[in-house]
């Protein structure tokens, strides 16, 4: 595996080696010890499985208590994966950096405890799968608002186009009225 800490350093791309013949190919999504070595130890402790049509949004979606770190990735279609930097004593507070998971490129993103996290579906379907290190806690759970002009995360989204969002999505606070991360 390869382990690439993208412009925010505790964002890492992982690309798994894949080992691919006539019958198709493998990969290992997950090996402690790799990843360990690696310098990201993570216990997981819920797995999950969302599917979006295209131009849905998901996010920006974090636990202000039980803050989950989560290793996501693409099993099916294409999205615009992002991490936002929302630890108030970080020098990337309020930071943002994105890139493309799919299926044809089987990467996944670790995205750790104290970033908030969304993605915007690409593909005609995608099917997104992401393990998280704490349990979901809807009472401890906080969104902040997708377009933000202060965080002005470039979402791929063609012109004239609105994306798909769900109720608590659009009716998010601004990032500077959410609750951040000490």
């Amino acid at each position: 595996m390869e382990f690439k800490p993208l412009a925010i350093q505790d964002v890492v791309l992982i690309r798994p080696r894949v080992f691919a013949d006539a019958r198709g190919w493998f990969l290992e999504s997950w090996h402690e010890s790799k990843f360990a070595a690696a310098g990201l130890e993570a216990r997981f402790v819920q797995e999950n499985h969302s599917r979006s049509v295209r131009h849905t949004l998901r996010g920006l979606h974090y636990q202000i208590h039980q803050a989950q770190g989560k290793l996501v990735r693409v099993v099916t279609g294409e999205i615009f994966d992002v991490a936002v930097d929302i630890r108030r004593h970080s020098p990337t507070f309020g930071k943002w950096v994105g890139c493309t998971l799919s299926a044809e490129n089987p990467q996944m993103l670790w995205v750790p405890p104290g970033f908030a996290h969304g993605f915007l579906a690409m593909s005609e379907s995608v099917d997104f799968l992401y393990k998280c290190t704490d349990f979901y806690a809807p009472e401890h759970e906080r969104v902040i608002r997708w377009d933000d002009s202060e965080l002005a995360i470039d979402w791929p989204l063609p012109p004239g186009i609105r994306p798909l969002l769900a109720p608590k999505d659009a009716a998010a606070p601004l990032f500077r009225d959410s609750e951040h991360y000490p």
